[in-house]
C-alpha cells in the first residue's frame, strides 16, 4: 500500500468531479485508497439530469439509491428504483441512469475492478436502439 493510500477515508478527503449528470464524490478510487477490485462513488443528479446509456467494458456495477427516484435502465429492461434499492449491471451491459423525481438523486455507484485496461465506459446513448429507447 502506498503512503497516500488511505484506509479511512473522511469527508475531507473525498475527492469531487464535476460531470454533465451531477458532481461525483469519490470515495475509494485509485490513487484514493489501496483497493484493486472496488471503487465507491456518490453521485446527487439534479432535477431532469441522466448519466444516459452507456457500458462499461471492463468493470460491473451495482448502483444504490440513497434517496429520490431513479429510473434506471439495465439492458432493454427498466425500473423505478427509490431509496434503499438497487440494481446489478454486469460488465459490458448498456444502462442508464435518469433521474424521475421532483428532487435530487443520490446514488452510491460500486464499480469493479478499480484497476483494468481500455475505457471506462463507452457512450451508448446516440445509437440504436438506445438512441430512442425512451420513446
Amino acid at each position: 500500500m502506498s503512503p497516500e493510500s488511505l484506509r479511512f477515508v473522511g469527508n475531507a478527503d473525498v475527492q469531487v468531479d464535476s460531470s454533465p449528470w451531477g458532481p461525483h464524490e469519490w470515495i475509494s478510487r485509485v490513487g484514493l485508497t489501496a483497493a484493486e477490485k472496488l471503487q465507491l462513488v456518490r453521485v446527487t443528479m439534479p432535477v431532469g439530469k441522466a448519466h444516459k446509456f452507456h457500458r462499461h467494458p471492463a468493470m460491473e456495477e451495482i448502483i444504490y439509491v440513497v434517496s429520490g427516484t431513479a429510473e434506471q435502465w439495465v439492458d432493454r429492461e427498466y425500473r423505478l428504483l427509490g431509496p434503499g434499492e438497487a440494481a446489478h449491471i454486469p460488465t459490458n451491459v448498456v444502462h442508464g441512469t435518469y433521474n424521475a423525481g421532483d428532487t435530487e438523486l443520490v446514488f452510491l455507484a460500486i464499480l469493479s475492478p478499480a484497476v483494468f485496461e481500455g475505457p471506462a465506459l463507452v457512450d451508448m446513448s446516440g445509437e440504436a436502439p438506445w438512441a430512442t429507447l425512451r420513446g
